[in-house]
């Protein structure tokens, strides 16, 4: 928590987020680069996150009602923000 400033738009990834699909992904990437605040997603340790921190998110996004390892987590972040990229630039490699 101390890491993160007053401005930023804060995303926790939390197994009791909002699910999302690709395009739906896509269009909320699109909406927060339009906002031009800084993006810091959180994972939580693995006892989750204090009350604390669950407030202070924007959105809370799950990847999965699994529970995912740290290294696997940040795997499948990036490979669904890449996915989100690539639908917003028109590129082909999201298939629908």
């Amino acid at each position: 928590m101390s890491k993160l400033g007053a401005k930023e738009r804060v995303v926790l990834l939390d197994e009791r987020g909002k699910q999302l699909t690709s395009r739906s992904l896509a269009a909320r990437l699109s909406d927060w680069q339009s906002d031009a605040r800084d993006l810091c997603f959180v994972i939580g340790g693995p006892d989750g996150v204090s009350e604390l921190c669950r407030q202070r998110a924007d959105f809370m996004w799950s990847l999965s009602t699994l529970t995912l390892p740290h290294g696997m987590t940040r795997v499948l972040l990036s490979e669904q923000l890449y996915r989100a990229w690539t639908l917003l630039s028109g590129h082909p490699y999201h298939r629908t």
